[in-house]
């Protein structure tokens, strides 16, 4: 049996009952197992990646018991996460016990997964008013936690602030989630050090700690409590992909690589993975291989990936690493279908044209950008950068200024690539001018794009100082 880190799923209880069930289906034996326990045993397959077993497991539940709230629940899910409404709402209506309070929170998702937020929320409001004073606190923690699970966070907010306060930690576990989901990453951060403090033992724990200081760009904390992760379990996957991922993030390819292949070894079929594989050997100067990657992903990801859009950028850019041109060029083209910014993609088709010296084409592509997305300022720049990155740097320059003065003085981004614009043109008066700009309008910028420039430990604030002394200017 894998290791899941849910205290359920890897308590002994389970473990007995998922053994005796997987005992009686390869025996072929009669199992004496209720409904409920059958839909535990498909939550497990599904939380594994183990999807037919799951779906097997739920068949048997409504064989037994057709109509039983659990296994129809399952099924509400794996429609509503297919999209596919109608048959949600025909699994809804099979349901027998319309008093069951899972019948309730199914009505709540079938609505919240239409974005009938508020049509939702009154049936939860409503039924809230009737619940026995003991169940009070489990009801503002299940519906909280729906909301959380649909990404609708300050409604989830919203209900843990009806609580009357619980110190447990399933509900301070929920608060840490529902932070981070705010965007609130130092209280999450607060919240999982606290429950650490209590349970340090606990890889979930370390986990959510490690993805709340990534999103805060606390890189290298962010690697430190993955690494504890790692320590209390060398096969936790969230652990290794956060590990990963912090070491990619500080452009430390050769270590992130190694880690993302001991999460590729536990994880085989991951389309995010093969993507960040195929970028660490790409910046790495290992095209090739790089390229067998990111060919690998493209073959795994599937409609509504997240990172469907990027693996054709990557697999376009190391194409054209490559010189394979026309490779490059049909990876764009296999965009074309997608739901994505088209604008963009136009862009990135000009900008490798242009890194292969096709400058008519390469125009007639930023052209085409820049009607599509009706002068997007957003897009103006992107061409700019890609001018300068491919060292049209007067070009580059002089349009800039046209930009800085067409999208006026409230646009606050692409003074640091002006700045570093300068910097290589070695003019270095304006190089100081755009950089205290870029400190001034978007610090963040600055440090992403400027970065480099300046000592590794420097505050951002410090570099106009800094490079000032340095150019005795």
């Amino acid at each position: 049996m894998q290791k899941t880190g849910d205290d359920y799923f890897d308590s002994k209880e389970f473990r007995e009952l998922l053994s005796k069930y997987e005992e009686s289906v390869s025996s072929g034996q009669p199992f004496f197992m209720d409904a409920d326990e059958l839909t535990d045993i498909a939550d497990y397959y599904h939380f594994t990646g183990d999807l037919d077993l799951a779906d097997d497991a739920i068949e048997r539940a409504l064989s037994l018991s057709p109509g039983a709230t659990l296994p129809l629940a399952y099924k509400i899910r794996e429609s509503l996460a297919q999209e596919d409404i109608e048959q949600a709402e025909e699994l809804l209506s099979q349901i027998v016990d319309k008093s069951d309070p899972e019948y309730l929170y199914m009505q709540a998702e079938v609505l919240i997964a239409q974005n009938k937020i508020e049509e939702a929320d009154n049936i939860l409001r409503e039924h809230f008013q009737s619940i026995p004073s003991d169940d009070y606190q489990d009801y503002v923690f299940d519906v909280a936690k729906i909301y959380l699970d649909y990404g609708v966070n300050e409604k989830a907010y919203e209900w843990m602030m009806r609580s009357s306060g619980n110190d447990s930690p399933d509900f301070k576990e929920l608060m840490g989630h529902v932070m981070f989901g705010l965007g609130k990453f130092k209280d999450s951060q607060r919240i999982f050090n606290e429950l650490l403090d209590k349970n340090p033992y606990s890889t979930h724990y370390w986990n959510a700690l490690a993805s709340a200081q990534f999103m805060n760009e606390d890189y290298g904390d962010s690697i430190t409590s993955s690494e504890y992760a790692i320590a209390i379990d060398p096969t936790d996957t969230d652990g290794l992909i956060n590990k990963a991922n912090g070491l990619f993030r500080l452009n430390n390819y050769e270590e992130a690589f190694d880690y993302y292949q001991r999460y590729h070894a536990l994880m085989p079929d991951n389309d995010f993975c093969e993507l960040q594989l195929g970028v660490c050997l790409l910046n790495m100067n290992r095209t090739e291989e790089s390229i067998g990657h990111l060919q690998k992903a493209a073959k795994l990801t599937y409609e509504g990936s997240p990172n469907q859009i990027q693996i054709y950028q990557e697999l376009a850019f190391a194409f054209s690493a490559a010189n394979k041109l026309d490779d490059a060029l049909a990876c764009i083209d296999s965009t074309q279908a997608l739901d994505c910014d088209h604008a963009d993609m136009e862009v990135l088709r000009g900008h490798i044209l242009l890194e292969n010296q096709k400058t008519e084409q390469a125009e007639a592509a930023f052209r085409t950008a820049i009607s599509e997305s009706g002068n997007s300022p957003q897009i103006l720049l992107r061409i700019i950068v890609s001018l300068y990155d491919n060292k049209y740097l007067k070009a580059a320059y002089t349009m800039f200024l046209k930009f800085f003065q067409t999208v006026g003085d409230e646009y606050n981004e692409g003074y640091s690539y002006m700045a570093l614009c300068c910097w290589d043109l070695k003019r270095y008066r304006d190089f100081l001018f755009y950089l205290k700009e870029a400190l001034r309008r978007n610090p963040k910028e600055a440090h992403a794009v400027l970065g480099h420039l300046f000592p590794n430990d420097m505050e951002t604030t410090d570099y106009y100082t800094f490079m000032k002394k340095e150019l005795n200017i």
